[in-house]
């Protein structure tokens, strides 16, 4: 589904990835594990298109993403890679189910087929009561959710998530792990995940260890 060979990134005198080789297949669950300032959310940002790396080479599906540029970068990013981020960044006029749709509509969905889809996304998250909420009325459990259907919307490869669930309790970050593993049972959906939470790691299939700009192990 996805791999990257020798993944470089500098910023100024600091070398910040020195050459990160990672494949993750499609409906595996990985974690990237490690101490703040490893790399983690560079190396995510730049598999995620977010960011260019240096040097190194990206595939995702079969597409040699790094090679992509403009309009062309952009249209592929929103339609196979999904984000999820510590925070939900959900636009606060919108409603839930619009929220969800946006991502849709710039792809050029129709706009009730997009609705359609989005209210079906959120009643499977348990949100069918919380459509027509905006952001500042739901809890941050619920927007989170929010957010991850918005990151379903295209049907996209890979779903990448930055410290999903750094700004949750305890309840609402094990509630999102276990969704993350019921929409990849359900959906065979593919996960790339950053996170400091232990709990989260333990229930990936696989957990990548970084330190100083490297994947340590497998």
């Amino acid at each position: 589904m996805l791999s990257a060979k020798n993944v470089q990134k500098k910023y100024g005198a600091l070398q910040v990835l020195k050459g990160v080789d990672i494949a993750i297949a499609a409906g595996e669950i990985v974690s990237i594990v490690g101490s703040s300032g490893a790399g983690k959310s560079t190396l995510l940002h730049i598999l995620g298109t977010l960011d260019n790396a240096d040097k190194g080479e990206i595939l995702l599906k079969g597409q040699r993403v790094d090679l992509l540029k403009g309009n062309k970068l952009s249209a592929f990013r929103n339609k196979q890679i999904g984000f999820v981020f510590q925070f939900h960044h959900l636009l606060p006029e919108f409603t839930a189910v619009e929220n969800v749709s946006i991502p849709g509509w710039i792809a050029g969905g129709k706009r009730k087929g997009t609705i359609q889809r989005a209210v079906e996304l959120l009643e499977t998250l348990s949100l069918g009561d919380r459509l027509h909420h905006k952001p500042q009325q739901l809890s941050g459990g619920e927007q989170q959710r929010v957010a991850v259907a918005r990151a379903l919307i295209n049907n996209p490869a890979i779903i990448m998530a930055d410290e999903p669930t750094g700004n949750l309790d305890s309840a609402n970050a094990e509630a999102l792990h276990q969704l993350f593993i019921d929409l990849r049972n359900r959906f065979n959906q593919t996960f790339l995940i950053v996170t400091h939470n232990d709990t989260l790691a333990k229930m990936s299939d696989r957990v990548l260890h970084m330190k100083d700009g490297r994947i340590i192990n497998t």
